[in-house]
């Protein structure tokens, strides 16, 4: 590696310090991109009428909150009581799958959300999803 600086580096470098720029700090750039607000949300023990409600809510609430990130938690509907109904669909009647099915079918609500996907295990895997909020006009 060579030691000495050339004539055209000296320049550069004593341009940039009698300049007026600035570096951006790197660590403070990422450290905002990171910084998004989360909300969560249990529906556990809640009808699907109850939980429809409370969600719409909660997504209108977070959007005029500008929250980005919402998780709702459903369970996998392992320890429901539908299989004692013989007219109540097993799988449709879930939360797990009637509630994003409800948000997607309510035009409004859509209108403030980005994406729906299922959340990671650490945030109750399949069991739970994610809601992406659109910034707030």
């Amino acid at each position: 590696m060579n030691k000495n600086l050339s004539d055209k580096d000296k320049k550069d470098w004593e341009d940039f310090l009698s300049s007026n720029k600035k570096l951006s700090n790197k660590d403070k750039d990422k450290a905002s991109k990171k910084n998004i607000s989360i909300k969560s949300i249990d529906l556990h023990g809640y009808s699907l009428d109850e939980a429809n409600k409370i969600v719409k809510n909660f997504i209108v609430e977070s959007y005029n909150k500008q929250i980005s990130k919402l998780i709702v938690v459903t369970g996998k509907g392992l320890h429901s009581n539908n299989e004692s109904n013989p007219y109540v669909s097993k799988d449709l009647s879930i939360l797990k799958y009637s509630v994003p099915e409800y948000i997607k079918k309510d035009e409004d609500l859509m209108k403030m959300i980005i994406e729906i996907r299922e959340a990671n295990i650490e945030d109750g895997g399949a069991g739970s999803f994610y809601v992406y909020l659109k910034k707030k006009k």
